[in-house]
């Protein structure tokens, strides 16, 4: 049985050679060298089975090859692929408007726009590390525009269409306060001459999120609350998402590490605790998709499946308060994690990972992307584990 540092030693080199072999299957099969940008509908080999690409993934794309490129190795394939994101993204997914369109066709044209800001966010965050591995001031430019136009929507919430009808259904989700602090973050790296703006704004996000999702009593962080952060008795007023607790976690927990403030530290920890408590599957392994806080009935009739995602987050999330806090409770939950990731959803004859499983672990779908799957979350997930395991050995 192997020592502490040396599943540290063994881990870093599996996560290394994980990047490239994840990067190189979306590089090789992805990228699309005719009209720029990337797509992310494939099947288990790496085939394209439709070309209309999701905008999300433009700005996840490019900021994936960027990181890599910026954090691992100065790999010239990498940065010319983010550089064909990067044209993609700037040219053809912006509406007259400056919002972003969320799909359009492989040449550019507009399939689809949304009322969510999500394709913003990950389009600054994608600028940004881009203008890291460039240099090109316009990308950083690009990124803070887009970033003021997140704020703006962020603290306007009448400038966007309601998703239920506002005199009947009053409510806010959790998602938007949780990926802004991690776009701001991202930002504030990338852009230190504007890092008290950044920091400020993360102040107040994480005072949203801690006075109005988070529930001590209760040992949750809900999805949904109403817009003065009271309880809703409804589906998804008990809806937990046990993967994106955890997520926003190890935002959470960055960001206490960088204030070194224990106390924010401390709620993030909690979080990530009760999230795995509630959202581990005893039986088969696994994080579930969905949990209710008081054991009723899901709506989400995907309720029990397990996802390439939340697995992702949580190898981030436990090897984060593993380095934070020294506590062998998170090195063991991080090794729990990743036998079951890399027992399940890594294809060994294809490469990349799957995305969707059924609740016993067996595969539920064999492609390997589609509009919400696509370079992001596995190799950020690889990336980030792979830098905290170099700094541990």
């Amino acid at each position: 049985m192997l020592n502490a540092v040396e599943y540290v030693k063994l881990m870093r080199e599996v996560y290394r050679d994980e990047i490239y072999q994840c990067l190189e299957f979306w590089q090789k099969n992805g990228i699309d060298e005719k009209y720029g940008g990337i797509t992310t509908s494939l099947d288990r080999e790496g085939k394209v089975f439709q070309t209309d690409k999701s905008v999300w993934f433009q700005g996840r794309g490019l900021y994936t090859f960027s990181k890599a490129y910026n954090s691992i190795e100065n790999k010239p394939e990498w940065l010319k692929a983010a550089h064909n994101i990067y044209h993609f993204l700037k040219d053809f997914c912006f509406d007259s408007d400056r919002r972003m369109f969320f799909v359009v066709t492989q040449d550019g044209k507009p399939v689809q726009k949304r009322r969510y800001y999500f394709s913003e966010t990950f389009a600054a965050t994608g600028f940004a590390e881009y203008y890291k591995a460039t240099g090109d001031r316009g990308a950083l430019e690009l990124a803070r525009t887009v970033y003021r136009s997140i704020m703006n929507l962020y603290r306007n919430p009448n400038l966007s269409p309601p998703k239920y009808n506002p005199e009947v259904v009053r409510s806010k989700a959790l998602n938007v306060p949780m990926i802004i602090i991690a776009t701001a973050q991202v930002l504030r790296d990338a852009d230190p001459e504007n890092s008290a703006l950044y920091g400020s704004d993360i102040d107040d996000l994480l005072k949203e999120l801690f006075d109005d999702f988070l529930k001590p009593d209760e040992m949750a962080l809900f999805e949904n609350v109403g817009l003065n952060g009271e309880r809703l008795d409804s589906p998804n007023g008990r809806l937990i998402n046990p993967g994106h607790s955890i997520e926003a976690a190890w935002f959470i927990l960055k960001e206490g590490i960088f204030k070194k403030d224990a106390t924010i530290t401390g709620k993030a920890l909690d979080i990530m605790n009760w999230s795995y408590e509630a959202g581990w599957d005893k039986k088969y392994g696994g994080l579930l998709y969905f949990v209710d806080i008081e054991g009723k009935p899901s709506e989400k009739l995907e309720w029990d499946m397990k996802l390439w995602w939340p697995h992702s987050e949580g190898l981030i999330a436990f090897l984060m308060a593993y380095c934070a806090t020294g506590e062998d409770i998170y090195i063991d939950r991080f090794k729990k994690v990743h036998d079951y990731t890399f027992g399940h959803f890594r294809d060994y004859e294809y490469g990349e990972w799957y995305g969707y499983l059924h609740h016993d672990g067996t595969v539920s779908n064999y492609s390997k992307g589609n509009i919400f799957k696509g370079p992001f979350h596995i190799p950020r997930a690889l990336i980030l584990c792979y830098l905290m395991l170099c700094e541990l050995t």
